[in-house]
């Protein structure tokens, strides 16, 4: 069952890209969500603020993509609750979209300012405001999405099998440490070290779900795998 082993290496790999995707895009697109950073200073950076956006959709597209491939194995463990986590990363990927639209009309809102002056300061401002609200308030709702899909991913990863249980545990207290923070630090940018670590189990977890995809493939049963040799 060579496509399987194939598949299943894809969504290791989309794990990753995930991960690259999001961690550079974030990383391109902070100073714009800085309130301190000027809209011409916005400007004057604007292909930067343009790739960061492009690497986001690489995660919002790995997100979605990692879905709907485990989709035909997960729903052995409950068709409904497979279909419910594919539309929920759905929502996961749309909501960053949005939030990556809002960093483009702070672009734009960059280019309007420095092309009319700064008569009308305060108008930009208020936009301004807008689109950052905007994007703080899509990206709490990708963050329940995420923590929704999470816990749907370990139920139906735990229940088919499709890789040892122990990371299905192992998961189920990571999204544990992913809630914590999101309760104690809404805002993710201003939350203090020691709450960050928190987060390392989710990280490490995921990751390790991503290695173990693209080496040891993924198991249609208990006692069979994907390359139809017995465990």
């Amino acid at each position: 069952m060579t496509q399987y082993r194939a598949m299943a290496r894809v969504v290791g790999i989309l794990f990753f890209a995930s991960y690259i995707g999001v961690a550079i895009g974030a990383a391109l697109m902070a100073p714009a969500l800085d309130p301190e950073t000027g809209l011409a200073a916005i400007h004057a950076d604007k292909p930067r603020y343009i790739l960061g956006v492009l690497f986001e959709f690489i995660n919002d597209a790995a997100v979605i993509g990692i879905a709907v491939l485990l989709y035909p194995f997960l729903k052995r463990a409950g068709e409904g609750l497979a279909l419910w986590y594919v539309g929920i990363r759905i929502l996961e990927g749309g909501m960053f979209m949005i939030a990556s639209a809002s960093v483009l009309a702070l672009v734009d809102l960059g280019d309007r300012f420095v092309s009319v002056g700064s008569s009308i300061e305060t108008g930009f401002e208020n936009a301004r405001a807008a689109a950052l609200g905007q994007y703080f308030g899509a990206s709490m709702m990708a963050t329940v999405a995420f923590v929704s899909g999470a816990i749907l991913l370990y139920i139906l990863l735990y229940r088919s099998q499709i890789v040892p249980r122990f990371i299905a545990i192992w998961g189920f207290l990571a999204v544990t440490g992913v809630i914590v923070v999101n309760v104690l630090a809404p805002d993710i940018t201003e939350a203090s070290g020691p709450v960050l670590l928190l987060v390392i189990p989710m990280i490490a977890n995921e990751l390790f779900l991503a290695v173990w995809f693209i080496v040891k493939g993924l198991r249609l049963s208990e006692d069979v795998s994907v390359e139809g040799g017995a465990r």
